[in-house]
């Protein structure tokens, strides 16, 4: 495509060109309600164009080598690196976050790539005998498609690209509607260093995604979002059997122990629920205090809270920006609404009327709610979370085990032998002790029970884009 980068205007990037459509609409600065550039409305056409070019582009890219690709990979992190203020800048605008923060995703994404070219996937050996050898090969699915959420779209684009293309194959990256920018810039960036086809990226409204995953030309979907969207994914791609991945919402309790430092665990879970607004898969949503340091614990979270500075993303000092889009402010609205309704004791914080331009609410700790109540029961995903108190560890295991959910979890103690026997019972994909959020490039990402399906990350993850082939040779003469 040649020539500099303009982040100014939107455009799909279909067989390597860009192109526009027809119709246009535009995202929203959830800080300000201000509308973000205009960006393509995919047509059925767009879709077509994108799968076949995807297709066509396969039959090359899957026959490049494995350390070609992984070259091609690591120049493609270093170009976008050439352009991180640019990245940084739209972030903030269309996601809300906070600069630093959005730095973090930046360099994130990055680092993803490259540990991602780390990993390798070589034929195995599993037997080589006098008279015969079986060996186990991983060879590329196809065309995937990347369908990207709100929360952190520049680096769960990344989290799709990276290793659909090591692996040979080629990708359509879906932004969400809502946060359309850094998607169609990281895949314009893209074409500076990959054949045209290997990556593309289609904008669009709510009937792309259906289009994409109904399609018969892709052989993967990889979706982060909702379970309930995630349930609709399934559902679309299995009429044509394709591949799914499926990194769904979450539910994560953090259950800490009485021997723990109030001041410094405090501080870590306050961090670890209201980051980026409480808009993440595997941020702390319940938190389970043992009820020797209950009372000490409520007051010192509370304060920590309150401490917490709200605002637009480039202003000095902020750590919580407000709800990404206007239809989960509604979402997180009505659990402020039922505060009233239901009685609820606040510990911290409590309204959303904070007098701000943009869809901001204050950070709040519900005191002690019934176990039934809907703000332990569901996700939020906006900052609101329920402290509860416990005394008895089958009992708060079982509590935190209560939920269709099991993506993150955590427990906090210095006796690590208990840490271990609660974390060893806690049904979820990824168990921290003594942390939280702490994801391991190398390490599977993914959720137990419904939220998900198969998993991000590590070699695994790799193969999660391959069919595995076993190839047996009987060396004896015909």
């Amino acid at each position: 495509m040649g020539g500099d980068i303009d982040f100014t205007t939107f455009q799909n990037v279909i067989g390597g060109k860009l192109s526009s459509t027809a119709q246009t609409r535009h995202g929203i600065n959830p800080a300000t309600g201000e509308p973000n550039a205009e960006v393509p409305v995919s047509t059925p056409a767009d879709v077509d164009d994108a799968v076949q070019a995807g297709k066509a582009a396969f039959k090359l890219w899957s026959k490049t080598s494995f350390d070609e690709r992984r070259q091609t990979l690591l120049k493609f992190a270093g170009a976008l690196e050439a352009h991180g203020e640019d990245f940084i800048k739209l972030l903030v605008k269309e996601q809300g976050k906070a600069v630093p923060f959005a730095t973090v995703e930046f360099q994130s994404a990055l680092d993803t790539i490259r540990n991602t070219t780390s990993l390798g996937l070589k034929e195995e050996i599993i037997e080589d005998s006098d008279d015969k050898q079986v060996i186990v090969r991983y060879t590329p699915l196809g065309l995937a498609v990347g369908i990207v959420p709100w929360n952190f779209p520049f680096m769960l684009a990344i989290m799709k690209i990276a290793p659909a293309v090591l692996t040979g194959n080629t990708i359509i990256i879906k932004p969400s509607p809502f946060t359309p920018y850094c998607g169609l810039k990281v895949v314009e960036v893209a074409q500076k260093v990959f054949p045209p086809g290997v990556i593309q990226a289609l904008s669009g409204d709510d009937s792309l995604g259906p289009w994409l995953t109904a399609h018969p030309g892709p052989a993967k979907i990889s979706f982060t979002g909702s379970s309930a969207t995630g349930k609709k994914v399934m559902e679309s791609a299995s009429k044509t059997l394709k591949r799914v991945t499926l990194e769904l919402g979450g539910n994560d309790p953090a259950i800490v122990c009485a021997d723990v430092n109030i001041e410094s665990v405090a501080q870590q879970i306050a961090m670890m629920a209201f980051f980026n607004s409480g808009q993440v898969c595997i941020a702390i949503k319940r938190i389970y205090v043992h009820e020797s340091i209950y009372e000490k614990f409520r007051e010192t979270i509370s304060r920590i809270t309150a401490s917490f500075v709200v605002g637009e993303g480039n202003e000095e000092g902020v750590f919580v920006g407000p709800i990404q889009n206007s239809m989960q402010y509604e979402r997180v609205k009505g659990f402020f609404a039922d505060i009233e309704k239901e009685k609820w004791t606040v510990a911290t914080g409590g309204t959303t009327d904070i007098r701000k331009s943009g869809y901001f609410v204050q950070p709040t700790i519900i005191d002690a709610p019934p176990a039934e109540s809907r703000i332990v029961a569901e996700e939020p995903f906006g900052p609101i979370v329920p402290l509860i108190p416990w005394n008895d560890e089958a009992a708060v295991v079982e509590a935190a085990n209560n939920t269709k959910m099991g993506l993150g979890s955590s427990v906090w103690s210095n006796d690590l032998a208990q840490a271990r026997r609660i974390g060893d019972q806690i049904e979820a994909g990824m168990v921290w002790i003594n942390t939280h959020q702490d994801v391991a490039p190398a390490a599977p990402f993914g959720g137990h029970k419904e939220s998900g399906i198969g998993y991000e990350g590590g070699v695994g993850g790799l193969k999660s884009f391959c069919n595995a082939q076993t190839l047996c040779i009987k060396k004896n003469k015909l």
